[in-house]
């Protein structure tokens, strides 16, 4: 009885490691997600940049509270803990004469509700929210209607 049992484990576990040699590629059941049909076991090569809109109006907003969108390139800016390229032209001190957008007032203000003299360290990395708009078609179908509040007529 001991050499049946040890000869069906020798077997099972030959059988395994056969089987992971020889893997096969699994099967998506044609279903097609945002990777394409490409197999999850399959990398495929990176999607081309899209082309990031250059120097425009500001974006419209679509909904209260919402950061606004960045309606300009931001390649190459350094925001660090030594440098913030945004606070050039977006900080009190510049705006008027850049004729950008001044950063929010909330932006001075702690998690306590105490105002700052400088930007919050909480707000300090910029593209934790706003983000560059790039020209690319919707990933997915989208219906979602602006507040109308914040529509223009």
């Amino acid at each position: 009885m001991k050499k049946i049992m040890t000869a069906l484990i020798l077997m099972g576990m030959a059988a395994s490691a056969v089987a992971q040699i020889t893997e096969v590629p699994s099967n998506n059941g044609g279903v097609e997600s945002l990777r394409g049909s490409a197999e999850l076991n399959i990398t495929r090569g990176a999607d081309k940049h899209k082309r990031v809109i250059k120097d425009r109006e500001p974006l419209q907003r679509n909904y209260v509270h919402q950061p606004p969108i960045i309606p300009h390139q931001v390649r190459g800016y350094k925001v660090n803990l030594n440098a913030n390229k945004c606070l050039s032209c977006h900080g009190w001190k510049y705006a008027r004469e850049t004729g950008a957008t001044k950063v929010s007032p909330t932006h001075f203000e702690t998690r306590d509700g105490m105002t700052l003299s400088d930007v919050s360290p909480r707000r300090y990395f910029c593209m934790q929210c706003h983000v560059p708009q790039v020209d690319g078609k919707p990933l997915v179908g989208n219906d979602f209607k602006a507040v109308d509040s914040l529509t223009q007529n």
